[in-house]
């Protein structure tokens, strides 16, 4: 493994055990074995770094944890075998984002990222590197949750996952902070289709 391997790991540790603001740069060299200055050469900044760790964290552990990997498209089966298929894996994959809230690693990951947005005002350069993230979060989103098809327009994939977006962290918040009140898949799934119907223009 290469410093600059090394130093991502490190970052990764660090930002799991003392959180985004409480890590300093010889926190991270120190964990990943390497110079304070392999951190400037690699990556610029500390915040950089850590901002590269928390994007390896959530497309190497997390993404692949609650994914399904399950397809969507209506070809194969018909257009109601395919929503069949989605339905499934929009209930299945809240399912795992919850219970992988039981995983000390997992519940770290999503402290430190309710606490990256918290920093946001006071750090531009945070939020430049966060929203540079957004769009490639939102189509793996939609993706993960069966919300779109293979094929979509641009535009379809980024409104929907959005949305999914936006629940995720409230999802997320009320089940690391009031279990008891969390919905389940099923629940969002029955909620959504009243809300469509109550508020889409072609109902």
């Amino acid at each position: 493994m290469g410093n600059r391997e090394a130093l991502v790991e490190g970052a990764k540790t660090c930002l799991l055990e003392k959180g985004y603001s409480r890590t300093t740069a010889r926190d991270i060299a120190t964990a990943a074995g390497v110079s304070l200055a392999a951190i400037g050469y690699h990556f610029g900044s500390k915040d950089t770094l850590l901002n590269e760790a928390l994007r390896a964290l959530l497309i190497d552990e997390w993404a692949p944890q609650v994914a399904t990997g399950d397809a969507t498209g209506d070809a194969a089966g018909g257009a109601a075998a395919g929503r069949a298929g989605a339905h499934g894996q929009f209930v299945g994959t809240w399912a795992r984002i919850v219970d992988g809230l039981q995983e000390p690693r997992m519940r770290a990951l999503w402290a430190a990222q309710f606490e990256v947005l918290s920093l946001g005002e006071s750090m531009p350069e945070l939020v430049a590197d966060l929203v540079k993230m957004q769009g490639e979060a939102r189509e793996g989103l939609a993706e993960m949750f069966g919300g779109v098809d293979s094929g979509a327009a641009p535009e379809e994939v980024q409104a929907i996952g959005r949305l999914l977006q936006a629940m995720l962290l409230g999802v997320v918040a009320q089940s690391m902070f009031d279990p008891a009140s969390a919905p389940t898949g099923e629940q969002l799934a029955q909620a959504l289709r009243k809300l469509a119907d109550r508020v889409s223009p072609s109902a």
